[in-house]
């Protein structure tokens, strides 16, 4: 499984909007600029961020963007299910997708609950602050 690129996207973003936490609020173009991304990108992305309560945009000559709780409060699930929705590896355990061709005699279906909360746990487990911070240097061998 991988992230879609928005999901990526928006980790992104929102470790370059957490870099400024306690300073002035940053605009989308700032956060573009920074990240690489183009600007619609993170202009869509600061939209479903802000939607789901991740980030808090301030008007007026000092306004701008910023987080609406400390990084160590927002998980990567938080930031990935604000652009995807529910985490989850398989459609069939959403309700009303019952498309598939084995949903009468399926005996894996019970168990994609348990699959989908511990990936969802796993990556509640990582705090946004964990991707503000500097990664520890590789051991050069």
């Amino acid at each position: 499984m991988r992230l879609s690129s928005m999901a990526d996207y928006a980790v992104v973003t929102m470790s370059a909007a957490a870099r400024h936490c306690g300073s002035a609020r940053v605009s989308s173009a700032r956060l573009a600029e920074e990240t690489g991304l183009p600007v619609p990108t993170v202009q869509k992305l600061v939209s479903m961020l802000s939607a789901a309560g991740l980030l808090r945009s301030v008007r007026g000559a000092h306004g701008g963007l910023q987080l609406a709780r400390p990084a160590a409060a927002i998980s990567i699930a938080d930031i990935v299910e604000a652009v995807e929705g529910p985490i989850a590896l398989t459609a069939c355990v959403d309700h009303g997708k019952q498309d598939c061709a084995l949903e009468c005699s399926c005996t894996a279906r019970p168990h994609w609950s348990a699959v989908n909360e511990a990936m969802r746990g796993a990556l509640a487990d990582v705090p946004l602050s964990r991707f503000v911070a500097q990664p520890p240097k590789e051991a050069v061998l």
